[in-house]
């Protein structure tokens, strides 16, 4: 049957399989489900209060869509009996991931930003579910049409047309139009690929660049607008004074236009500005304390008459005459349009009137910094991304709306004011908008303070929302006092910026700071571009926004527009605001909190390092680009506190194994059992083995494996460990000096193991003996570095001397490469080649070369020290010991003679060969390097087939009486070259 069959429709709760037969649903009553309940011990007991007791074979009533009614016996369309299904089906955890609570009647809890892997609580407060969610229209289109549209349409565009000309002019339109239609491209894109939370551009740009460049821009962002909240309050105020002179409380000054006209103009007083500035901003937070309620019916209000006022400037453009309503306006006049079209670009006074004396000098660059605020204010709708039912929907079409709705309205009064008037009236008249405007001046004086007083409600809305959402990730502790929850209004946030704005009132004079305010938006805006240029580039697979007009070039432009205006405007602003995001930039990597939030820059790592692995192939690395990555085993003798998960000083020798720190290091570690049993258990372990890496401020990665022995699981990481060429190829353990003082049986045959896997697998060895003694950074040594060079191992040992010397440790040391080699050998030929083979290799050494009798011979009276002799008939006597005992098991049992686990062959004599061997290495080294700072030598192979404790013995004999030692085996190949 189909899925179709199953499904059924309507109120018919049967259907029909083949042949006719009738089944019906399955029921909570049914045997089967009361069965399966009973397995979940968890939820027995809520399970048979889920059960409806009745006789009936029915569900209960469904709606038209086929879902269960409201009956009051079931609880409710979401009532318990759907979340038995549920349960019962397995659903229960997705449902908890995906918020789904709904469906089974429980409050969903509201998910906060992840922060390496958890659930930030951020308040205590429950969120409130009734929170008022605004559309488009009132939640972005609005406030940011009230945002740009400011003052200076008012009282500087028709200078700026009279200053560039029609032409420079709209290609100043067109350039800023261009940069913030583009920016609202991009935050279109980034916006519908996804949920988007409080914080607007901040959240925007977190997520895509990481926290830290997310915080840094959305304090900038959020100083920006608390700023320019200000400078809209001023603006405001000192259009009020100027309309009404006599409202002013203080004696105002007076000055002369231009030092020439004899009509002085009054100057309004900086108390009056500071005192009305303070009761505006007191009214506007007041508003805002009310909620985006208030907001939404206040907002219109202010929104209304500014566009009666651009109305009326148009209507008075269309009625003017020449000379009417005053000198200087032509009326719409084609000679007046073409006479106003080119630039006039000439110096001017403080208050913009032409003057040849004058100390501002005006050009495309400064008007740019003039015009650029009327296009900023994208950003409103966004701000307040919380508030909004569909973000997804709202931003970009409301955005885009008010970006092209504003830059068509700049347009179209560029050519307006060049061909209503002449180019001194547009010099010289700064309210040229009153003059003309129908039917008298007022109009635009009220227009001007009411979209003065809308934009700074915008800034005083959206700032604080800005600021709660950077609280609320919890990356910076000190803003802790800002967070809110979840639908709750940002009051601290809220005081705190009117505290910002109210200060800058305070100064007065902003002029110093509005170029700064300009460079915040723009570095808002940069970010956002460059936010959606990494995120289009990388095109990972959860890059999918809704916005499809888009592309990664136009963010680059967009980014590159921002950045060339914020140079056009004022080169030393930039730099002061690009100096203020590094500052904070670098106090959030400190002080703040870590947090992993999936940002570009993880993506871009990402694809670089698999574009990396790919271009480096599976071929052998050459010589000259051979890095040693060493596979640090961390407890292969299991010997170390439970709390401990890595010899302490293993880390500081895997450090010394790199060439100022560039390589990686993998820190390995095997935990017995099954790995469902200690699953959990391994996580903990890597999490703590990550945590002592990190302290010990090594570059490398932890990895922990469940096996059943340490054994298999060492022989398992060997063959699969890493990727490509970035396979560990040296693997570095300690040497296990408390074997037979704790009679540690098993370690002889581990030991041999994890040697002949490393010989298999075609991997170095590097073991350490006295690990306890080896030096940190801060120890340095003097001496010598002893090599006891014997088989040829690719230069393994050589270069690991000379990564030695490039620490501070052991910068003051010295090599010595000691060649050992049989009696008779020509020894001064041995040690010219050897040198000139390490001069090829550009390496400062001093060369020894040591010629030993035949391995064969006995030890003569005399010929070795007390000690060594008491050590060789010592491990002579243990060895014959152990042979005797396994042949004496093997005897008894009537098997082959085994150690191990496993048969082996025992030749006696070869066994007192290794170990007179081994004696006289060692005594050969105790002669030459008994106050060297550390002794490499080369590490001898396992005999096949012999046991393991007899290896041991020999490597006992081998290290006794030396402090520091590194037994190092190489692997076939090299990895040093004597051509460049």
């Amino acid at each position: 049957m189909d899925n179709g069959d199953l499904e059924g429709g309507g109120g018919d709760l049967a259907f029909h399989g083949k042949g006719g037969r009738k089944y019906s649903p399955v029921g909570a009553h049914d045997r089967a489900v009361l069965e399966m309940s009973s397995m979940d011990p968890g939820s027995s007991s809520d399970s048979k209060s889920c059960v409806r007791k009745n006789n009936a074979g029915t569900l209960g009533s469904l709606d038209s869509d086929g879902r269960e009614g409201s009956n009051p016996e079931n609880g409710g369309a979401n009532g318990p009996y759907q979340e038995h299904k549920l349960e019962l089906f397995g659903f229960d955890s997705l449902v908890s991931i995906l918020g789904l609570k709904s469906m089974t009647g429980e409050q969903a809890p509201a998910l906060s930003s992840p922060r390496d892997g958890e659930d930030v609580s951020i308040t205590s407060g429950q969120p409130k579910p009734s929170a008022v969610k605004m559309g488009t229209m009132m939640g972005v289109f609005v406030p940011c049409l009230q945002s740009i549209l400011g003052i200076i349409y008012y009282i500087r565009f028709s200078w700026i047309v009279g200053m560039g000309g029609i032409g420079d002019a709209l290609l100043l339109v067109s350039l800023c139009g261009l940069c913030t239609f583009l920016t609202g491209i991009s935050l279109s894109a980034i916006a519908t690929n996804g949920a988007m939370k409080g914080g607007g551009p901040y959240y925007l740009i977190g997520r895509a660049l990481g926290p830290e460049v997310g915080v840094s821009i959305g304090l900038c962002f959020f100083l920006g607008n608390a700023v320019a909240g200000a400078l809209y309050v001023l603006g405001a105020v000192e259009t009020f004074l100027k309309a009404l002179p006599s409202a002013g409380i203080f004696t105002e000054t007076t000055t002369k236009v231009n030092g020439t006209v004899s009509e002085p103009i009054q100057s309004i007083s900086t108390h009056d500005l500071q005192i009305y500035g303070i009761v505006v901003t007191i009214i506007l937070c007041f508003i805002v304390f009310g909620g985006v309620k208030m907001i939404n019916r206040v907002a219109p209000a202010f929104l209304i008459p500014v566009l009666f006022s651009i109305f009326c400037i148009f209507i008075g453009i269309f009625l003017a005459k020449k000379d009417d309503p005053a000198p200087g306006v032509t009326g719409l006049s084609l000679e007046s349009f073409k006479d106003n079209w080119s630039s006039d670009y000439k110096n001017t006074n403080s208050a913009g009137i032409p003057d040849a004396e004058g100390n501002v000098h005006w050009n495309f660059h400064a008007l740019v910094g003039l015009f650029f605020p009327a296009v900023t204010g994208i950003m409103a709708g966004s701000n307040r991304s919380a508030s909004l039912k569909d973000t997804q929907r709202s931003i970009p079409i409301g955005t885009l709306a008010a970006t092209l709705t504003t830059t068509g309205l700049y347009l179209v009064s560029v050519l307006l004011f060049g061909a209503v008037a002449t180019r001194d009236k547009l010099l010289t008249d700064r309210l040229l908008t009153a003059t003309i405007a129908w039917p008298f001046p007022a109009i635009i004086h009220i227009g001007i303070i009411l979209s003065t007083l809308g934009a700074a409600l915008q800034s005083l809305t959206g700032a604080p929302r800005l600021l709660a959402a950077i609280s609320n990730d919890d990356i910076l502790p000190v803003l802790n006092y800002f967070k809110v929850a979840e639908g709750s209004e940002p009051y601290m946030a809220t005081l705190f910026t009117a505290f910002i704005c109210m200060g800058c009132v305070i100064i007065g004079n902003l002029d110093l700071i509005t170029p700064t305010v300009t460079m915040f938006f723009l570095l808002c805006y940069s970010g956002v571009n460059l936010s959606c240029f990494l995120l289009d580039l990388l095109d990972a697979p959860s890059w999918r926004p809704r916005w499809k007009f888009h592309h990664w070039s136009f963010s680059l432009l967009g980014a590159s527009l921002c950045i060339v205006i914020m140079f056009l405007i004022s080169w030393s602003f930039t730099v002061v605001s690009l100096a203020l995001a590094s500052l904070i930039y670098y106090y959030v990597s400190i002080k703040g909190k870590a947090g992993d939030w999936g940002d570009g820059f993880k993506s871009a790592y990402f694809q670089l390092a698999l574009r990396s692995l790919r271009s480096l192939g599976a071929n052998q690395v050459h010589p000259k680009n051979w890095y040693p990555i060493p596979l640090i085993f961390c407890r292969p003798w299991g010997k170390l506190p439970e709390n401990v998960p890595c010899h302490p000083k293993l880390a500081d020798f895997a450090n010394c194994m790199k060439k100022k720190g560039r390589g990686m290091s993998i820190f390995i570690n095997i935990l017995d059992g099954d790995y469902h049993e200690r699953a959990e258990d391994a996580k903990a372990a890597c999490k703590q083995l990550d945590t002592y890496i990190n302290y010990k401020n090594c570059e490398g990665v932890a990895e922990i494996v469940v096996a059943p022995n340490m054994s298999e699981g060492f022989r398992g990481v060997v063959q699969t460990m890493g990727l490509g060429n970035l396979k560990p190829n040296i693997v570095v353990m300690r040497y296990p000096e408390i074997w037979r003082r704790e009679n540690l049986k098993e370690i002889p045959g581990r030991f041999v193991g994890i040697i002949n896997d490393c010989i298999v697998a075609n991997k170095a060895v590097v073991i350490v003996k006295g690990l306890d003694e080896w030096p940190n950074e801060y120890q340095r040594q003097y001496g010598t570095i002893d090599l006891y060079w014997i088989v040829r191992d690719g230069g393994l040992m050589l270069l690991l001397s000379q990564l030695l010397l490039t620490k501070e440790s052991f910068e003051s040391c010295k090599i010595q490469v000691f060649c050992i080699a049989e009696e008779g050998t020509d020894a001064e030929g041995l040690k010219a080649d050897v040198k000139k083979f390490l001069y090829d290799l550009r390496m400062q050494a001093e060369v020894f070369v040591i010629a030993i009798k035949s391995w064969d011979v006995q030890p003569e009276n005399g010929s070795q020290p007390d000690e060594s002799k008491e050590a060789f008939t010592a491990a002579q006597q243990r060895v014959a010991d152990y042979l005797a005992e396994i042949k004496e098991t093997a005897k008894k049992e009537g098997t082959p003679l085994m150690a191990d686990g496993k048969p082996v062959i025992v030749n006696e004599q070869q066994v007192e060969k290794f170990l007179y061997t081994t004696l006289k290495l060692n005594s050969t080294i105790l002669r030459y390097s008994r106050m060297a700072a550390v002794v490499l030598v080369s590490l001898p192979p396992p005999p096949v087939s012999h046991p393991a404790y007899c290896y041991m013995e020999c490597m006992d004999l081998l290290v006794d009486n030396l402090p520091r030692l590194l037994m190092v085996r190489g692997y076939r190949r090299d990895v040093v070259t004597l051509f460049t």
